[in-house]
């Protein structure tokens, strides 16, 4: 019997799976709206903490907040754009 038979059949407590592959994270994927509007504004954010709320891989992974540098599609002025005269 070797190591992976072990672990797939008789389990371990250090592997939460034991051996199998874990499941998706939905903020993972391309469809996720924590790449969207959330990101950005911080709206659609009951959607991506239902979406958190579904993955657990045993650690506590706070969600990102949302950005400040750009909102509504407008990026603030880049110094580079603006250089000292």
């Amino acid at each position: 019997m070797g190591l992976l038979d072990k672990l797939t059949g008789q389990g371990s407590t250090l592997s939460k799976y034991d051996g199998n592959t874990p499941p998706i994270n939905p903020l993972a994927l391309k469809s996720s709206k924590l790449q969207g509007n959330y990101s950005l504004d911080g709206s659609d954010a009951s959607i991506v903490s239902a979406a958190y709320a579904q993955y657990e891989d045993g650690v506590l992974n706070p969600i990102p907040q949302p950005s400040q540098l750009d909102l509504n599609g407008v990026t603030p002025p880049k110094y580079l754009d603006n250089p000292p005269r």
